[in-house]
């Protein structure tokens, strides 16, 4: 065997991603736990599990800001940034932004946070955690589950850490809700959080959609009363399809963690900060929250 086969062997046996360890190991009763066989790799090939290998396996020896750079430059991602004089100099804040894509808006969001800052923490969904490349900026948290206690006590450090921190405040990828594309309720913890911690809250918006095929098939789900978001399975898939895309963002002014006082709960201050990051990417809006 030549050096170049050996080299692709390797390549090809990197699993990252696999569903069915994942099932196998995470699931215990329920409908997931009995799929069989070939449904596991149907939905391997739906959450295109090969490409994502592929991709991952290429950047290898990539982790952190340089696994960002590269995944950038692996979609042809053209960044169009307005607002880059509003982030602080002081990174000790949230980075809150809305969440049109799911997978591409994480990768930009810290990207552009870790450019200007360097270290950085970004509070994600768990499932990351599979993602060695990502690990050293990744605070995990299962936002479908109560996290433990582990994670919360070591979010608790990292709140009180003089480092950034980027959130997406919704905690899962925008929908159609009430005829537009946009957020959910965004949660109040984070505006608790910043309150405790001291930390203002920079606003960013991510010019964006996904395609129709998405909100249809979350809009299908909704209609038959389905819990589970299948549509998720989707999200590779829209990542995929942002190749050689231009991804616009504006970022706000920073907005001091003393404005959210008690004139307001801490839900009605994070629904009135989701509306200003909404009002900041319409053409000619304020930049006054």
């Amino acid at each position: 065997m030549t050096s170049s086969e050996t080299m692709t062997k390797s390549s090809e046996d990197i699993k990252y991603i696999d569903i069915a360890k994942i099932i196998s190991e995470n699931v215990s009763g329920g409908i997931l736990s009995k799929l069989p066989g070939f449904v596991i790799r149907w939905i391997s090939k739906i959450i295109m599990q090969d490409e994502l290998n592929r991709v991952l396996t290429k950047y290898s020896d990539s982790v952190g800001s340089d696994f960002l750079i590269n995944m950038i430059a692996e979609f042809n991602l053209t960044l169009e940034i307005e607002g880059k004089e509003n982030l602080p100099e002081n990174g000790k804040c949230f980075f809150a932004s809305n969440h049109p894509f799911g997978v591409i808006d994480g990768l930009v969001l810290t990207h552009i946070v870790s450019e200007k800052y360097g270290a950085l923490k970004a509070i994600a969904n768990d499932a990351f955690m599979f993602l060695p490349h990502l690990r050293p900026f990744i605070s995990a948290v299962n936002v479908y589950e109560r996290s433990s206690k582990e994670y919360v006590k070591a979010l608790e450090v990292i709140y009180n850490q003089e480092i950034p921190i980027t959130h997406f405040p919704a905690g899962e990828v925008s929908r159609r809700y009430n005829g537009k594309v946009q957020d959910p309720d965004w949660q109040k913890s984070f505006i608790t959080k910043a309150v405790s911690s001291k930390r203002d809250i920079v606003p960013f918006h991510i010019y964006g959609r996904n395609s129709r095929l998405f909100y249809m098939v979350h809009s299908a789900r909704k209609l038959f009363g389905i819990k589970l978001n299948i549509e998720l399975l989707l999200l590779p898939r829209e990542m995929f399809k942002k190749r050689g895309s231009t991804i616009k963002v504006k970022i706000g002014k920073p907005i001091p963690y003393s404005k959210f006082d008690k004139s307001l709960s801490h839900k009605e201050w994070a629904q009135k900060l989701r509306a200003h990051v909404y009002e900041l990417g319409r053409n000619n809006s304020t930049n006054n929250f």
